[in-house]
């Protein structure tokens, strides 16, 4: 469980490092899907803090992060039905060519944070994180395009 927990923070860590970069210069339906993506690392970033030991265990803090999470990731669908694009877009034809997997991607990252909302320690933040790290890592294999 520690190196799985481990290699789902290296891969989140990676991820976001390049997303700021990223986001100067888009526009519209891009940008609003940037930020919202950016807004919820910034979320995974402080669960994972908590989960590999670097910040205290924080109940409500986790629960509300967690929250958080798993409310944006409800909104994910709706912030792609809108087929703009960029060069600067992250966001791979598949999504749209597969809606279905998607969306259920979408969803199974709003369980995952949903249930790690209920961690009730560090040992369960780090089990029910995993499933967060998961799901990121497998809806961006499939659905997100690697600009770095």
């Amino acid at each position: 469980m520690a190196a799985r927990l481990r290699n789902t923070l290296a891969a989140l860590a990676v991820l976001a490092a390049g997303a700021a970069a990223a986001h100067q210069g888009a526009t519209g339906d891009v940008k609003i899907r940037m930020d919202a993506m950016e807004a919820m690392a910034a979320e995974v970033k402080r669960l994972a803090a908590m989960a590999r030991g670097s910040a205290p265990f924080d109940p409500a803090a986790a629960a509300a992060a967690a929250r958080a999470l798993a409310k944006a990731a409800g909104r994910i669908p709706a912030q792609f039905e809108s087929r703009e694009m960029s060069d600067l877009s992250e966001a791979a034809p598949a999504i749209w060519t597969d809606w279905a997997g998607f969306v259920a991607e979408a969803r199974a990252l709003e369980d995952a944070a949903r249930a790690t909302a209920a961690a009730d320690g560090p040992d369960a933040l780090g089990a029910a994180f995993g499933r967060i790290g998961d799901t990121c890592k497998s809806c961006h294999a499939d659905y997100r395009i690697d600009r770095d």
